[in-house]
């Protein structure tokens, strides 16, 4: 019995995205090397493996380390921080480690550091304005790849980029014409470097573009990580429907305050994480959905988290959720942001009571 915050896995919605996003990148003649960063579990990746899997992205070197253990090829998709080169020489030891650069500092230290081989990606801005080489910036890019290609253990990849700018859209529309504009440039600095680099791979990668884009022409891997729960963030930017979002936060009703319309629940920022969205009611934290246990429903209307604090959640709830609600009963909250709930939670529960464990850096 659920007693406390409890992250609450729906598997059958899980593995169907999971076998969508599978199913979509073979039709395209993509490789999936779906990202880990949002599940961060094991038992999970293996469900992974059963649609044919073989190689993963993660977000961190302590990550790359817990899944090496059922994983032999992963790229961690952060540029390298090179204070970690002893993970990084133990891991190069044991699996085919892909590793981001975009400056040529990074290069010096690990010609320095380096014991075993790596492949690295020159990461490409293309769009998000986060990290990575401006595209057009041929002269840096050109000098990384010789300064790879000389070394004794560096081997030059291709060219990685994340079009994180399709989180800002509101339409699928939008969505595919900024995955059109990002696409163009990957390929685009392909064309530059092909004829003295015919193998190399174009990497690309996030959910929006990669559940409602049809034409990838030109990329070699996908890269998406949300798409195995989605959220609520997904679904307003037309990602994906409320019926796909997999993960719930089941939390204790604690209190209830009929003149203000809210409830408090057991189950706070610690919990659900303060990532927000705005929608038809301004800025919200989640929504509820009906549930009983195992089967889900739909969103329940004019019901959604108000505020967080540490411990506590606000709901508004509509007068009919109002009138059946009572203290001790357990409501679900679907996330705005699934990994930022997941990366706190680090455990599951399946809508079956089975309990899943996650990857924990305390214990890497």
């Amino acid at each position: 019995m659920i007693r406390k915050p409890t992250l609450v896995l729906n598997e059958d919605r899980c593995r169907k995205n999971i076998t969508a996003m599978a199913a979509k990148a073979k039709r395209s003649g993509l490789q999936l090397r779906p990202h880990f960063k949002t599940h961060q579990s094991l038992e999970i990746g293996r469900w992974f493996k059963e649609e044919g899997i073989e190689k993963i992205t993660v977000s961190s070197l302590e990550m790359a380390r817990y899944f090496s253990e059922e994983w032999d090829d992963i790229t961690v998709a952060f540029p390298v921080n090179v204070l970690e080169y002893a993970t990084i020489n133990e891991l190069a030891d044991k699996i085919n480690l892909n590793l981001l650069v975009e400056s040529l500092d990074s290069l010096t230290h690990l010609n320095r550091l380096l014991t075993g081989d790596i492949n690295l990606y020159i990461k490409i801005n293309i769009g998000n304005n986060r990290t990575g080489i401006d595209p057009k910036d041929h002269s840096l890019i050109t000098r990384i790849v010789e300064e790879i290609v000389s070394s004794k253990h560096l081997i030059f990849a291709g060219f990685l980029g994340h079009a994180g700018q399709t989180y800002s859209c509101r339409s699928k529309i939008e969505i595919v014409e900024t995955h059109a504009k990002a696409i163009g440039i990957m390929t685009s600095l392909r064309d530059v470097f092909k004829k003295d680099f015919p193998n190399l791979k174009i990497s690309y990668g996030d959910t929006p573009s990669s559940s409602v884009c049809d034409d990838f022409a030109g990329i070699d891997e996908l890269r998406p990580g949300n798409f195995v729960f989605y959220d609520l963030m997904q679904e307003q930017i037309g990602a994906c429907n409320s019926e796909q979002i997999a993960v719930a936060l089941a939390c204790p009703v604690v209190a209830i305050h009929s003149a203000r319309n809210e409830i408090i629940v057991y189950g706070g920022g610690i919990h659900l994480s303060k990532d927000s969205m705005h929608d038809r009611e301004g800025r919200i934290f989640g929504r509820l959905i009906e549930t009983n246990d195992q089967a889900w429903g739909e969103i329940i209307p004019k019901c959604f988290v108000k505020t967080l604090s540490q411990e506590h959640g606000i709901i508004s709830v509509s007068d009919s959720l109002l009138k059946r609600i009572k203290i001790g009963d357990l409501i679900y909250i679907l996330p705005v942001h699934s990994c930022m709930t997941a990366n706190l939670m680090k455990e599951y529960l399946t809508t079956t009571g089975r309990k899943i464990e996650m990857f924990n850096p305390l214990s890497a």
